[in-house]
């Protein structure tokens, strides 16, 4: 089972124990000597420097420490034999870790380690200097936690990581965008070969041959069996159709196969979608010409991430599994069918930028979902659950999506042509490419 502790070795004594037991006695005495007193203390404080206090902290705690650890000649432990016991996870508390999602963004003069030219994995809808960006500001900055770094991607220090390892991305557009820089990333050390696509190239497989390392990506949008009527544009030709209580066997089938799982999605949700449980139609979202039961779009989210859970839970399987929370999209003047932009050329700063309330109450569900599974199950069954909250940094960067340069040279025919924006997808190199830094560390610090 793996804990997210480990309670200090036992000290192999061979003292006699009674003495050690009255050492302990006095150790307790003294103790509630100096907690009957602390009034005393505060009322007439005596000067102590920070570091003789951190001093005094540090030798109370390894006495503590030893006295804990200790066994007597029967090899019980002391603190049983004497009448009390001793919760461990409440003697050893985890040091502090910085938060890595609340931060700002600072100017990185160095710029990305990798370029449009030197990846061939970046795929032309996010391939923006390609495709005719000519400022390249945006590829200057680095995001800066408040109270800790986060180093750029270290491809080779993770590929002998994870040797004989196998990942998996699963979700929409948005999780194969962050493949995409993952991808790239890793190439700088050895090009991956593919040895898997589907028809449509939307889930595939990448092998690392010197690592033995496999990276898979699962397109997934709802996470559960849905038929899907919507091209690449956006055009359906039919209402989706969603089956709430069943997951989707294109990556549940494969999930024993996989050591480590990113899960995202939440952007498709918002589309109409008729829902379906048992197999029997229960309702829609946005149907107004069906005549049926409107189900909110809280009720079908909260219902996928809640049997996500359970399936993580109850499998025998435990892999390190991260849920990417939501990604802001930074639309201005209109959305994506009625003429929004994104043409910012810098990121927020702090304050600047918060989401708009749709953002925030589907990220709102994601956290409240996650907070319950782990509350719930923790890591007592081998669960290894982590948020990848990639929110707060995502949406101080208006300027990083690749806005008009979706297509080839949109302006070609003047600035005045009519173009379509995506103020949702990410340039690569880039904002995005943050979030596998981010990644990396969250997963190297364990």
């Amino acid at each position: 089972m793996t804990t997210d502790w480990e309670p200090w070795p036992a000290l192999q004594r061979k003292s006699n124990h009674v003495v050690v037991k009255l050492l302990v006695l006095a150790i307790l005495a003294g103790l509630s000597f100096r907690l009957l007193f602390s009034r005393s203390d505060v009322l007439h404080p005596v000067p102590v420097s920070p570091a003789d206090e951190a001093e005094r902290e540090a030798s109370a705690e390894s006495m503590a420490a030893d006295v804990l650890g200790l066994e007597d000649d029967d090899g019980g432990s002391l603190s049983t034999n004497l009448g009390f016991s001793v919760d461990e996870e409440q003697v050893v508390s985890k040091p502090d870790r910085c938060d890595l999602f609340t931060g700002q963004w600072i100017p990185n003069p160095s710029g990305p380690t990798y370029t449009n030219e030197s990846c061939r994995f970046i795929e032309p809808p996010q391939n923006c200097m390609k495709n005719g960006r000519h400022d390249t500001g945006y590829l200057f900055w680095r995001w800066k936690p408040h109270d800790c770094d986060v180093s750029p991607f270290n491809a080779k220090r993770f590929l002998d990581t994870m040797q004989n390892k196998s990942w998996a991305l699963v979700g929409d557009s948005i999780v194969r965008n962050q493949a995409q820089s993952l991808i790239c990333l890793l190439s700088k050390v050895e090009e991956p070969v593919e040895v898997y696509h589907d028809e449509q190239y939307k889930s595939r497989k990448w092998h690392f041959p010197s690592y033995s390392f496999n990276l898979s990506l699962i397109w997934s949008p709802f996470l559960i069996k849905a038929a899907i009527f919507e091209n690449d544009e956006g055009e359906s030709k039919s209402v989706n159709r969603l089956h709430l209580d069943t997951l989707d066997q294109k990556w549940t089938s494969q999930y024993k196969s996989f050591d480590y799982v990113v899960i995202s999605s939440g952007q498709w949700f918002l589309k109409t979608a008729i829902y379906m449980e048992n197999n029997k139609l229960v309702g829609c979202h946005y149907c107004p010409k069906l005549n049926l039961s409107e189900i909110s779009i809280e009720y079908a989210y909260n219902k996928v991430l809640n049997s996500l859970y359970r399936f993580i839970k109850t499998s025998e399987h435990k892999p390190i599994v991260m849920y990417r929370t939501w990604t802001p999209d930074h639309f201005e003047y209109g959305e994506w069918f009625s003429g929004g932009l994104c043409n910012r050329t810098e990121p927020y700063k702090a304050g600047e930028g918060s989401g708009r309330d749709v953002d925030n109450f589907m990220r709102t569900i994601e956290l409240n979902a996650f907070t319950r599974a782990v509350a719930a199950e923790g890591t007592r069954n081998g669960i290894r659950l982590k948020l990848l909250d990639t929110y707060q940094l995502s949406v101080l960067r208006p300027d990083a999506h690749t806005g008009p340069y979706r297509t080839f040279h949109p302006f070609e025919h003047g600035k005045n042509v009519k173009v379509q924006y995506d103020c949702l997808h990410w340039c690569l190199p880039g904002a995005i490419d943050t979030w596998n830094d981010v990644m990396m560390k969250l997963i190297m610090d364990e």
